[in-house]
């Protein structure tokens, strides 16, 4: 079952100020407690179809580790956060939009657009992209 994140989110916000400990979306989809559209997957990142696509290919990219926000990085995950743009590398090399281009959106904080407090990196291709971005 594929779900709405933002939705979802709300729901846990609302528990977590009630004092109800909920799991990160995300990090349910990780261990597989709900499914995803999986298009690539290792030990240390999963990555997936976002169900919001706002281009023709619109792949979330996450870390297995969770991570609630940029902000939360630490030197121990320099590696971890170059192998992420590594697989969007070959992600565009197998979708066959390297050469045409794509786009890597992350958010952090509400201000910037996050929804789902794990970092997640949008790989956003197919279409021609416009600046600002919004």
């Amino acid at each position: 079952m594929l779900l709405d994140y933002a939705k979802i989110n709300l729901k846990i916000d609302v528990s977590l100020k009630r004092g109800v400990k909920m799991s990160c979306i995300f990090c349910q989809i990780v261990n597989k407690e709900i499914s995803a559209k999986v298009v690539y997957e290792d030990d240390k990142v999963l990555a997936f179809h976002d169900i919001n696509p706002q281009a023709p290919y619109h792949i979330l990219v996450i870390p297995k580790k969770h991570i609630s926000t940029l902000l939360e990085l630490t030197e121990e995950d320099k590696d971890l956060i170059g192998h992420i743009f590594l697989v969007m590398k070959k992600l565009a090399h197998e979708l066959g939009v390297a050469e045409r281009g794509y786009r890597v959106v992350v958010n952090c904080n509400e201000e910037a657009g996050q929804t789902v407090f794990h970092v997640h990196f949008h790989f956003l291709a197919g279409r021609g992209m416009h600046w600002p971005p919004g």
